[in-house]
């Protein structure tokens, strides 16, 4: 069902909850597109230098293990995940969550929506998850032991098996 929406309604971004409510979702706004282009690209790039997993855009729906329908704003998978997708799961909405999740808070989201969002990527295999708040110039960094806040950061650096990827927040401050 949410792929036929999806297909029809192109300018539109779905989720859905476990429970199985459906979540519509307007276009970015010009300079949140603007923002969440520059972090992907950068992720883009690290992951091509590094060759162990893929990048995937705000467009990209992942089906979490708890049932949920997700698309992070960037994200990476690795290839050993990827792996495990039959070619049907990988040309529709994967059924994995990604290792790697991060969301920009545009002006029109929830802060605790976003942090609620952000938790069950965790609970649901993440590894690392940054919810960037450009408005505040905080970033939330989430893992499976908890969460950390960094005001004001310069630059955010990934750890575990993303060590060597660093954001750099001067385009987005």
């Amino acid at each position: 069902m949410i792929l036929a929406l999806s297909t029809e309604n192109p300018e539109l971004r779905f989720e859905q909850t476990a429970q199985g409510d459906l979540i519509i979702m307007a276009p970015a706004g010009t300079e949140t597109g603007g923002m969440d282009a520059e972090i992907t690209t950068d992720l883009t790039i690290w992951a091509r230098q590094n060759g162990k997993g893929k990048v995937f855009s705000s467009s990209t729906g992942f089906r979490l293990p708890n049932g949920t329908l997700r698309s992070p704003d960037a994200s990476w998978v690795s290839l050993e995940k990827l792996a495990t997708l039959t070619s049907e799961e990988y040309q529709k909405f994967a059924p994995l969550c990604p290792e790697f999740v991060i969301e920009l808070l545009s002006p029109n989201d929830s802060l605790k929506d976003t942090q609620d969002k952000m938790l069950e990527y965790i609970a649901n295999g993440a590894e690392l998850g940054w919810l960037i708040d450009p408005g505040e110039k905080r970033v939330y960094v989430y893992t499976a032991s908890g969460m950390e806040t960094l005001e004001s950061p310069e630059s955010v650096a990934a750890v575990g098996r993303l060590e060597g990827f660093v954001l750099n927040l001067k385009s987005i401050w």
